[in-house]
């Protein structure tokens, strides 16, 4: 019985709103209560500014994971898992986040995969992570928002406890 519950608890910390289709020209949110503008469109890069919650910020570019966005004479780049296509709720979950807990994942603030990682990886005999990532990425595809919110009330998890 633990093992579905880890697969599920895994798959529901890749859910899908690192995915989100962001446009050029169009708007995006800041999802997390304080998200770093990059300098440049790397996991590791400093970062040029900080901007609070549900700031809304003009897309001028999209690479990939990356979205290069604007809010006002700042500029920089956002890991598209930190935004969201519609404005967030100003309602807080019981853990003091400013959204619920299905609607928030781990891997919204998670990086890709960088080339040195994989580098690192291989030269550690750790090659079969990147494909364990990949395999829970599909299995997340599979797992719909409500499914996610019936767990957490059935276990009494997040804003449910």
């Amino acid at each position: 019985m633990k093992r579905p519950l880890l697969v599920l608890g895994a798959l529901m910390a890749l859910s899908v709103p690192a995915r989100a289709a962001f446009t050029v020209g169009g708007k995006a949110y800041t999802k997390r209560l304080s998200t770093d503008l990059l300098s440049d469109p790397k996991a590791l890069a400093p970062a040029a500014f900080h901007l609070g919650y549900g700031r809304k910020l003009k897309v001028d570019e999209v690479r990939g994971v990356w979205v290069r966005v604007e809010d006002g004479p700042s500029m920089g780049w956002v890991f598209g898992g930190n935004l969201a296509e519609d404005k967030p709720a100003d309602t807080k979950g019981m853990d003091g986040t400013p959204l619920a807990a299905s609607q928030t994942s781990a891997t919204a603030a998670a990086r890709p995969l960088a080339p040195a990682a994989e580098q690192y990886g291989d030269r550690k005999g750790l090659a079969e992570a990147k494909a364990d990532v990949l395999w829970m990425e599909a299995e997340d595809d599979a797992i719909t928002a409500g499914q996610v919110d019936a767990f957490l009330q059935a276990n009494h998890k997040g804003e449910f406890q």
